[in-house]
């Protein structure tokens, strides 16, 4: 009897686990259709991916989707940056850290360090990956201001971390006037006042800066059509926007860089080209709260740039629809496609921070965003009808 039961009870307990396995297996088998912005977005072991402030990168026919591993109590680094894959964009596999925060105390990315918004280009001359992304230095909050950069040989990783960079040290704008440099580097002007804000215009904090290099936070790259690659970033506390040219094995700064909207106030970048036009959508800096998007123009990357206002359309268009913008993602296969890549942060639970994709659409010349629940690429082959 004591046997019979027992042998009972190792079948039941086969069946249960066969079952549990076979729900996963049909559960991880799930095949997105379409993106549902602000939803939980499930990778292939059904979990939230967990990859904010990301880019993209295409490489012969996959995608790879890079971003900050996020904890339930911390936006500081404590696992690295994260890989994801996908042939669809719908749905996408967890590869692996691509880059670990370091165990070394003394090492820049060790662990409880902040690194922010990574985005990774391919060297055709090199064949290496390149990723650069926001760092600063643990325990010093964002006084650091730093770019850092890593390099693999293939688009998962492992990345090796090479080293970080305040950009362009001892280097003007090009498109600073001479007459500002041998200014003070100091100014009695009250902070956010008029005549403090034309001093930051008049290039202040460049000049504070020059010997040491100018300050980057929020960041994305871009790599133009004849593999000229650039670096985009936050600088001069947040109040104006820099655009440095990167090396041709894209590892450091050739020096060469430009002001865009001095004073303006404007945090993560994302760029795109159309044709011959350069578009840029940034957002304005109210920490994790969202705000209204900015975008501008222009037919040469060097600038100058124009004001284009906000992209965002409809309801919660003021607030970007709770998101902020991290990249624009032109989708292979199909012309004049881009999405809209925003993070919906949420700083009291950061891991469960959600994803907002949407498409960008052209209207009169300026780039569109429009909200919509639930969407896929098709839209793009409707808009060209």
């Amino acid at each position: 009897m004591l046997t019979n039961f027992l042998n009972h009870k190792a079948g039941l307990c086969v069946i249960i686990i066969m079952a549990l396995f076979i729900s996963f297996e049909s559960f991880s088998q799930t095949k997105y259709k379409a993106f549902h912005p602000g939803e939980l977005w499930l990778d292939d072991h059904g979990d939230h991916i967990n990859a904010h402030g990301g880019g993209l990168l295409y490489h012969k026919g996959t995608y790879y989707w890079f971003g900050e591993n996020k904890g339930k109590d911390s936006n500081n680094a404590f696992v690295g940056i994260m890989c994801y894959s996908s042939k669809d964009l719908y749905n996408w596999k967890r590869e692996a850290v691509a880059l670990p925060v370091s165990t070394d105390p003394d090492s820049e990315i060790t662990a409880g360090s902040i690194m922010e918004r990574p985005k990774v280009i391919y060297n055709k001359k090199t064949k290496k990956f390149v990723m650069w992304f926001h760092l600063e230095l643990k325990g010093q909050g964002y006084a650091a201001a730093r770019t850092g950069v890593a390099v693999s040989d293939k688009p998962t990783g492992p990345y090796q971390y090479k080293k970080s960079y305040r950009p362009n040290a001892g280097q003007w704008p090009e498109n600073f006037e001479e007459e500002w440099k041998d200014r003070p580097v100091t100014t009695e002007a009250d902070w956010w006042t008029e005549p403090w804000r034309n001093e930051v215009k008049e290039g202040l904090f460049v000049r504070r800066d020059f010997d040491k290099g100018q300050m980057s936070r929020d960041m994305t790259l871009f790599v133009d059509d004849n593999g000229k690659a650039y670096h985009i970033h936050s600088a001069e506390e947040n109040l104006t926007l820099h655009i440095s040219e990167l090396s041709d094995d894209y590892l450091s700064f050739t020096g060469r860089y430009i002001t865009l909207a001095p004073a303006g106030h404007n945090e993560a970048p994302a760029i795109f080209k159309q044709g011959e036009m350069y578009y840029l959508i940034t957002s304005g800096c109210t920490g994790w709260d969202p705000n209204a998007a900015r975008s501008f123009k222009s037919s040469s990357i060097w600038g100058p740039w124009e004001y284009l206002g906000n992209p965002a359309q409809g309801e919660h268009a003021d607030l970007t629809f709770y998101s902020q913008s991290t990249y624009i993602l032109p989708v292979q296969g199909k012309k004049n496609a881009f999405i809209y890549m925003g993070d919906r942060w949420r700083p009291k639970d950061p891991i469960d921070g959600r994803y907002i994709w949407l498409p960008v659409l052209m209207e009169n010349g300026k780039p569109v965003i429009k909200w919509f629940d639930e969407w896929d690429l098709s839209i793009f082959e409707k808009e060209m009808h």
